[in-house]
């Protein structure tokens, strides 16, 4: 079916392309400005944590309390805390 004389001249045909193009464009940004913020507001399970050790010595006390934890939480036997 052919268009109308009016739809068929290549000025509408460019002002109703550039629509579209310009419809699109605008979609897409906006949907990745979304994701972007969405991504942006949940900190993921990677995110960086500040802990005291960083910037405070510890004693040899304080370490070896730190090693007796830590010895206790780690795995002895397959699958088994000590």
């Amino acid at each position: 079916m052919p268009l109308p004389d009016q739809l068929s001249d290549p000025r509408v045909l460019t002002l109703f392309g550039l629509l579209a193009v310009s419809t699109a464009v605008w979609l897409t940004l906006g949907l990745r400005a979304r994701a972007r913020t969405r991504r942006g507001r949940t900190a993921g399970p990677l995110a960086r944590v500040w802990h005291p050790q960083e910037s405070v010595q510890l004693t040899p006390a304080e370490e070896h309390a730190f090693g007796q934890v830590v010895s206790r939480l780690s795995f002895g036997s397959p699958g088994r805390l000590r």
